[in-house]
C-alpha cells in the first residue's frame, strides 16, 4: 500500500481502524449510543473551544457545508460569499440552490482575504443575512484569518458559515472566541479517520434563525434542525453509522492526547515550504500559507502527472494535483493530522528531490534539501 501524503483522505491509525471494528449496537433502539453519539458531540465542542452544540451527519463534509448553507438560507435571502478560491466561490451553489441570492466578494486566489479591505465593503453594504467563508482552501493551500474575518461579519450583524473542514485540528480554532456560528469539519483531514462523516457546530443565533424561518427547511437530509430534540427523545432522524462514529470518537481521543498537534503542524509546514523553496520550487499561493497542505507550482520542463506518477511508482508515496484553474499547474502535499510527522514528510521530501534531480537538464536543482529538524 502507498504512503497517502495527500490532502486528504489522511492516512489513519490503527487504533482508529480498531474502533470501528467493534461490535455495534442498533443505533436506532439503543439509548446507550444515543449517549455515546452525544459524548462524541460534546467532544468535538470541546476540542473546537465552543459551548455551542455539535451535531455528527451522515456524509463526506460536503453534507455539512450544504446542511448549513440548507437549514438558514430562506428565498430572497442576500447572501454574502468570500471568494478567493474554488471552495469559497463554490458557497454560491448551496446558496442559490436554496433560494438565496449569493452576492459574491471576489479577492485575490493568489492571497488570503484582507479584514481591513472586507470591513471598507461592508461599511458600504452590509445588508446579508449571512457570510461564507473557507478557512483552508485544500485547492490551493491558501489560509484565511477566520479570527479576524468571522468577530467583523459578526459586528455588522451577519451569520458566519466556516468550512473548516481542512483546517481544524492543523490550525487553531475557537468557535466562541471568534464568532463562528455555524463551524463545518470532516472526519478524512486532520481528524485522520476515513471518510464519510461530517460535523456542524451551531451558535444559538443559527438556533434562532432556523426557528424563525418563515419557509420550511427544503430538504431532509442536509437538514440540521431533524436533529432537534433527538437526545432528549433518543432518537435520530435517519440510522447512525456506529462504526463511523466509534473511529471518529478514537481519532477525536488522539486529537485530544496529543498536546503538540498545532505546535508540530506548523513546524512542519515551515520546514516543508523551506525545503520546497531550497529546491527552487515556487510555492503557492503568494502568502497565506496552510499548516495543512503546501502546494507549490509544477516547475518547467515538468508535468504534474508526470511527477505524480514517478513518486507513486518509484516511491510508493500519493501526492496530489490539484483541479479547476489548478489543473495541471500545481501539485499539494498533506502534512495534517496522521501525515504530520516527520519522519513521513522527510521521506516525501527527499522522495520529490530524487524524482525531481533524475530529470535531465535540472543541474539548477540543488543536491540537498534543508535538514528537517524538529
Amino acid at each position: 500500500m502507498y504512503k497517502m501524503m495527500t490532502p486528504g483522505p489522511t492516512q489513519v491509525r490503527e487504533d482508529v481502524m480498531a474502533a470501528r471494528s467493534r461490535v455495534f449496537p442498533n443505533p436506532d433502539l439503543d439509548e446507550e449510543f444515543v449517549e455515546y453519539y452525544r459524548d462524541t458531540c460534546l467532544l468535538i465542542s470541546e476540542l473546537l473551544h465552543t459551548k455551542h452544540e455539535a451535531l455528527i451527519l451522515d456524509g463526506e463534509g460536503i453534507l455539512g457545508l450544504e446542511a448549513a448553507c440548507a437549514s438558514i438560507t430562506e428565498p430572497g435571502d442576500r447572501v454574502l460569499v468570500l471568494d478567493n478560491g474554488i471552495y469559497g466561490a463554490g458557497f454560491q451553489d448551496f446558496v442559490s440552490m436554496y433560494g438565496g441570492k449569493p452576492v459574491l466578494y471576489t479577492q485575490s486566489y493568489e492571497n488570503p482575504l484582507d479584514p481591513e479591505a472586507l470591513g471598507r465593503y461592508l461599511e458600504k453594504d452590509h445588508d446579508f443575512k449571512y457570510a461564507t467563508v473557507v478557512h483552508c482552501d485544500t485547492p490551493s493551500g491558501m489560509l484565511n484569518d477566520i479570527s479576524s474575518i468571522c468577530p467583523l461579519l459578526k459586528d455588522y450583524g451577519i451569520l458566519t458559515v466556516v468550512d473548516s473542514v481542512s483546517g481544524m485540528f492543523g490550525e487553531e480554532v475557537r468557535v466562541d472566541d471568534w464568532k463562528i456560528d455555524l463551524l463545518c469539519g470532516g472526519s478524512q483531514k486532520a481528524v485522520s479517520a476515513p471518510p464519510g462523516l461530517t460535523f456542524v457546530t451551531i451558535s444559538e443565533d443559527a438556533k434562532r434563525v432556523m426557528q424563525e424561518r418563515k419557509t420550511p427547511i427544503a430538504s431532509f437530509y442536509a437538514n440540521l434542525k431533524v436533529f432537534e430534540n433527538y437526545y432528549e427523545e433518543k432518537w435520530f432522524p435517519y440510522t447512525m453509522p456506529a462504526s463511523d462514529i466509534y473511529g471518529l470518537r478514537q481519532a477525536l481521543e488522539n486529537i485530544k492526547a496529543d498536546k503538540d498537534m498545532l505546535d508540530r503542524h506548523a513546524r512542519l509546514a515551515r520546514l516543508t515550504r523551506e525545503t520546497l523553496q531550497s529546491m527552487g520550487l515556487k510555492l503557492y499561493p503568494k502568502r497565506g500559507y496552510s499548516n495543512t497542505v503546501t502546494t507549490f507550482v509544477v516547475p518547467e520542463g515538468w508535468t504534474a502527472a508526470e511527477i505524480l506518477k514517478r513518486m507513486k511508482d518509484e516511491h510508493n508515496i500519493l501526492l496530489a494535483g490539484s483541479f479547476g484553474p489548478y489543473a495541471g499547474k500545481l501539485i499539494r502535499i498533506g502534512h495534517m493530522g496522521t501525515n504530520a510527522t516527520p519522519s513521513d514528510v522527510q521521506e516525501t521530501l527527499e522522495a520529490l528531490q530524487a524524482v525531481l534531480r533524475n530529470k535531465k537538464d535540472m543541474d539548477r536543482w540543488k543536491s540537498t534539501i534543508v535538514p528537517m529538524h524538529t
